[in-house]
């Protein structure tokens, strides 16, 4: 088994087609297609159906594709790790985050990430908490910020950052409450919810908190990502359950009440079978440093309360 052969391996499991491959891996479709029997003859097994120009993976070929993207993912490791021995001023890092953190506090641990380290080319990969979990497994994430208490699984480290409080939007004109009173979970029975897709750690939130309160939650509208979520509370649509940091003051916002449980930890995940590059090393304090910093902390969004380093401190108000 040969790297060059992972290589053509996965173009062909991602694109699903052999031509079109080689063109991504700049090499002659025959000489690919010899490259992948040649993986199948030394494996045992087909890794492919080729059925009339359609391309699909065998059980082997599944079975394989997550092991050789890792693979991979070391070895591309390995070479930048070297590459970033002598200085600090150049490299990249793959990093994951939910679209409730990319619009709100991680732009700004990003800036000032960028001003120390101006060499490091950055590349950012926005998605729900589930598919980045995978990803980040899959060695196509250096790190990830990963919303919720989910096991991290063994290959995988967790640095808790910060409590934050899920709340409820709604438009303008829609109250849920009556002034200054809170919400229990059981309020939403009979309230037309904006659902994000499946895959985020809201979504997964909201209707695990719904259920355990007795009911199914109703959904006005699903399968939304987080801009979508937004523009379609603020149309009228439905109300939707979002982190507070992306509530701003377009919508009406209602608070839970104290005891409903409705928060999530935001955690840096990263794993611990591969050994981190210089830049990587230096991402990841940046994050870190930008919770702990005590006059950072002062001016977190309200809702959020800072778990790092043991010395919590609240923002939000009563």
């Amino acid at each position: 088994m040969q790297l060059q052969q992972l290589t053509y391996f996965v173009a062909v499991a991602e694109y699903r087609h052999f031509t079109r491959a080689a063109e991504q891996v700049r090499v002659a479709q025959p000489s690919l297609s010899q490259q992948i029997r040649a993986l199948e003859h030394d494996l045992g097994a087909p890794l492919f159906h080729r059925i009339r120009g359609n391309v699909s993976l065998t059980e082997a070929g599944e079975t394989l594709l997550p092991i050789a993207r890792r693979i991979l993912a070391d070895v591309e490791s390995a070479h930048r790790a070297i590459r970033e021995l002598d200085q600090l001023d150049r490299g990249r890092v793959r990093l994951g985050a939910p679209p409730s953190l990319c619009t709100g506090l991680l732009p700004a641990m990003l800036s000032a990430f960028r001003r120390r380290y101006p060499g490091i080319q950055l590349e950012l990969h926005e998605s729900g908490s589930g598919d980045l979990r995978e990803r980040l497994s899959d060695g196509a994430l250096d790190l990830a910020l990963l919303a919720g208490s989910r096991n991290p699984g063994d290959q995988l480290s967790l640095t808790p950052l910060f409590l934050e409080e899920l709340v409820v939007i709604s438009h303008g004109d829609v109250s849920l409450s009556s002034a200054g009173s809170r919400l229990e979970v059981r309020d939403l029975a009979d309230v037309p919810l904006v659902m994000f897709r499946r895959g985020y750690d809201v979504r997964e939130a909201t209707v695990n908190a719904c259920r355990t309160a007795g009911f199914d939650p109703s959904f006005a509208i699903e399968g939304g990502e987080m801009d979508a979520v937004l523009e379609l509370v603020r149309a009228g649509v439905g109300a939707a359950v979002v982190p507070s940091t992306v509530a701003g003051d377009r919508f009406r916002m209602t608070r839970f009440a104290p005891d409903a449980g409705m928060t999530r930890i935001v955690q840096l995940a990263y794993r611990t079978d591969v050994g981190p590059t210089r830049a990587v090393r230096a991402l990841r304090s940046a994050i870190v440093g930008f919770v702990a910093d005590p006059a950072r902390r002062a001016s977190l969004p309200p809702g959020v309360e800072s778990l790092v380093d043991g010395a919590a401190r609240t923002t939000s108000s009563s």
